[in-house]
């Protein structure tokens, strides 16, 4: 191969490389919020979309007509752990309510390419008086205005709507407000990344659908591992893995299932997960304990840590020294470390200074620990996992 090819090459893997990292960081890329990026995962849809089936089991939907690449990402074990955020303030997690209000929301759009916010009000009143297992919407409180305007604003980041004419943010204010919003129904059909749809669940028009019933895939086979065909299980196996490697900050040996363990431990697991890796642009790291990937440029995650965005990481990572070196260690004992910051820096982290404040540091700093797969919380108790050790203190001394 010539010089210039070898280059051309590079650059091609260079960027489906990077097309996949921007994809699992935003599983919707909009033309109108990353132009480049969008670009960029059109022009190597091809190769993204083999390496998303082979390696992950996840469906890319490119729509250039539309502008949006969506990645249908599934998981069987949905969590709390990455919640809708609001798109206003301190980015606060969507609560049951706003996601109710979402939910309405998307359904309502359905109908029409072109609505305001009052007809769309009036319509959320009366689907919910329709349910009786929602609650009534009232527009004329402001607490579910803000709600409402907190769905519709996550409906406009993704591209949902568009306002044509006003402001969605004078609703809040005023309940008479005139916005009129343009409706992609294209988009809405796409948010929905369950390869079961709820209506279709057994006994869908008696309960609500319990989520392991949404995640079912029928490439896998039957739910029960022991039901699977061997190729079912294989497939299952390496999609499910490389899943939790590209979505969990640490995967931990002791959390695998044996199957997951023994494909893991075979070369042509290894193999498999190395190359996935080194396609995606990540770093394998590799240790007894278990497995991280490593992003040099940070692109494939809206969360960092390190960090020190907010105060509760800044604590975090204080705390993580103290955790990795005496710990597992109670919630007094970490209590009183987290009085000693703030004291000694009575300038720093004035929302927790307040009565009270100590106490939802601690829990915040904690919780951003738990996310990031450093130490596990139990029954007043935080122990320290080996990833922690990471982020040790060494003192050198010549």
């Amino acid at each position: 191969m010539s010089r210039s090819g070898n280059q051309l090459a590079r650059r091609e893997r260079e960027e489906i490389a990077r097309a996949i990292r921007l994809l699992l960081r935003d599983p919707l890329i909009s033309v109108h919020l990353d132009p480049a990026g969008f670009d960029l995962v059109r022009k190597r849809r091809r190769p993204l979309t083999a390496w998303f089936d082979y390696y992950c089991g996840w469906r890319l939907v490119v729509e250039p007509r539309h502008g949006y690449a969506r990645l249908i990402k599934v998981r069987g074990d949905a969590g709390p752990a990455r919640p809708a955020r609001r798109r206003r303030g301190g980015r606060a997690p969507f609560d049951r309510r706003r996601y109710t209000l979402f939910c309405l929301a998307c359904a309502e759009l359905l109908a029409t390419p072109v609505t305001t916010i009052g007809m769309l009000a009036r319509g959320i009143v009366q689907a919910a008086a329709a349910e009786p297992d929602v609650p009534e919407f009232d527009p004329l409180r402001a607490d579910e205005r803000s709600a409402f305007v907190d769905a519709l604003k996550l409906l406009e980041h993704y591209g949902v709507i568009a306002a044509t004419d006003g402001m969605t943010d004078t609703y809040l204010r005023d309940a008479e407000a005139k916005v009129l919003y343009r409706v992609d129904t294209s988009r809405i059909t796409r948010l929905l990344a369950t390869p079961v749809p709820p209506s279709r669940t057994e006994d869908a028009d008696d309960h609500w659908p319990d989520p392991a019933e949404l995640a079912v895939e029928s490439r896998y086979g039957d739910a029960a591992e022991e039901e699977r065909t061997g190729t079912q299980r294989a497939l299952w196996t390496r999609h499910s893995l490389i899943r939790r490697l590209l979505d969990d900050p640490v995967v931990y040996h002791k959390e695998l299932t044996p199957a997951q363990r023994e494909y893991l431990s075979s070369p042509t697991g290894r193999r498999i997960v190395r190359e996935a890796a080194e396609r995606a642009g990540f770093a394998l790291e590799e240790r007894a304990e278990g497995l991280l990937l490593v992003d040099p440029e940070g692109l494939s995650t809206g969360e960092r840590f390190p960090d020190d965005g907010t105060p509760a990481k800044v604590a975090a990572l204080l705390l993580l020294d103290l955790l990795a070196t005496h710990g597992p260690l109670s919630s007094i004992r970490l209590r009183q470390e987290i009085d000693g910051i703030l004291e000694r820096f009575p300038g720093w982290a004035r929302a927790y200074q307040s009565s009270g404040g100590p106490a939802r540091l601690l829990d915040d700093a904690l919780d951003a620990l738990a996310l990031f797969g450093l130490v596990h919380r139990s029954e007043g108790m935080t122990l320290p996992l080996p990833a922690a050790a990471r982020y040790r203190v060494a003192l050198e001394t010549t």
